[in-house]
């Protein structure tokens, strides 16, 4: 495996370090920084977001530092800081007119650089990389405004399929690809749409923290499960109809009444209104805490991930499943591009009458052996393996500059 050691690491994203739920961009800076110096650069506050939301924790918190300009410079762990950067910058993607958007966004940018060479100064820091978690706005100039020795754009999602980042994103996501000095992706979909703008892009998969996932077996049973019949088909994750195929489930639980389709997570109005809140064999145990889930999918016979196929999920890089397999578990999932690199531990459906074949099969052959290979297999999804591929692609990178 790559290292790269003793470098300086500026981290701009879509994410802060308070952020509320599980980021890639925090463990990549947490892993960066064991052999590095990191700078992690905390989203600005923007005008729209201080109004709407100035009763919020993190929005008082910003404006208190903004307020005193102290302490937002701050040391988390050996080697790594947390800034949050001392300026309001507008909100500016309800502009539809491309030219005076990328003007207003370009102030912004300035705004935003200014603020972090501040920072930057701070730690002396010099010759250093800048790697950008899929900021396309924010962060768009920043290679030109910071002038980095090093550029790189991370794409982890299919940003583009949602309304906040189609209108600009589409013509301005392909640019900031091209013009960074590497891109790196955690899905071969987004590799491979990275490569058409960027061909110094790589594949740099994921880490997962799947050490509670390789005890699911272990776990106490969680308290509703031991009423509902085995087998047990079970989901955990949000509960959503952008994602998720109401049909497919819908199918599996009236083909089979006498399988248990328990489904682990929030549920959005359409889920809701749906027909599986009226099948006997249909158990919605709502949304729960993220310590709980690996009990959870301890007590499923089988685990599905029945996405719908379109933009949102084609290609993203499916952290669900390696915790399915972390526990051990059988795996039903929906066939998509992401899905790619499990081809040979998973079962890959295209149709709803294929997921039932292959439960009943994930069912008939799961045995020890079988379990134990799933586990070898999500292990070897760390965030030290996906960090050492980015370590990789840097040093090809540097050494072909």
């Amino acid at each position: 495996m790559h290292m790269i050691q003793g470098k300086d690491i500026v981290i701009v994203g879509l994410q802060p370090w308070d952020t509320e739920i599980g980021s890639n961009c925090k463990d990549i800076a947490l892993e960066m920084s064991k052999s590095n110096r990191v700078l992690y650069i905390n989203s600005p506050l923007d005008r729209v977001t201080k109004i709407r939301h100035k009763d919020k924790t993190f929005v008082k918190n910003r404006l208190a530092k903004l307020k005193q300009q102290e302490n937002n410079l701050v040391s988390i762990a050996p080697n790594l800081w947390v800034y949050d950067p001392d300026v309001i910058i507008e909100s500016v993607n309800w502009i539809k007119v491309d030219f005076i958007f990328d003007m207003l966004n370009k102030r912004n940018n300035k705004l935003l650089a200014n603020s972090i060479n501040k920072a930057i100064a701070v730690l002396g820091m010099k010759d250093f990389i800048l790697f950008n978690d899929s900021d396309i706005f924010r962060s768009f100039y920043l290679k030109e405004l910071l002038n980095p020795f090093m550029s790189i754009y991370y794409s982890r999602d299919y940003l583009l399929a949602t309304d906040y980042w189609k209108h600009h994103g589409e013509r301005l996501e392909p640019k900031l690809m091209a013009k960074n000095d590497i891109c790196v992706a955690n899905s071969t979909y987004l590799t491979d749409l990275c490569k058409r703008y960027n061909p110094n892009s790589y594949y740099v998969g994921q880490g997962c923290e799947i050490s509670a996932f390789l005890k699911a077996g272990d776990l106490p049973v969680p308290d509703e499960i031991p009423a509902i019949p085995k087998p047990i088909v079970g989901y955990v994750g949000a509960l959503t109809t952008i994602r998720l195929d109401l049909e497919i489930i819908t199918h599996i639980a009236t083909e089979n009444p006498e399988w248990s389709i328990v489904l682990v997570g929030p549920e959005d109005d359409e889920f809701k209104a749906s027909q599986l809140h009226d099948l006997k064999n249909v158990h919605f145990t709502g949304p729960k805490d993220p310590q709980e889930l690996p009990a959870y999918i301890g007590s499923f016979t089988v685990c599905i991930n029945p996405q719908l196929v379109n933009q949102l999920t084609i290609g993203n890089y499916p952290r669900k499943i390696d915790e399915y397999l972390a526990a051990g578990k059988p795996v039903v999932a929906t066939k998509t591009e992401g899905m790619y690199e499990f081809r040979d531990h998973c079962f890959l459906a295209t149709n709803k009458q294929e997921y039932v074949k292959f439960i009943q099969e994930a069912i008939a052959l799961d045995s020890a052996e079988s379990a134990a290979k799933r586990k070898e297999f999500a292990s070897s999804h760390t965030w030290e393996n996906s960090v050492g591929k980015i370590y990789e692609a840097i040093s090809v990178s540097a050494v072909t500059a």
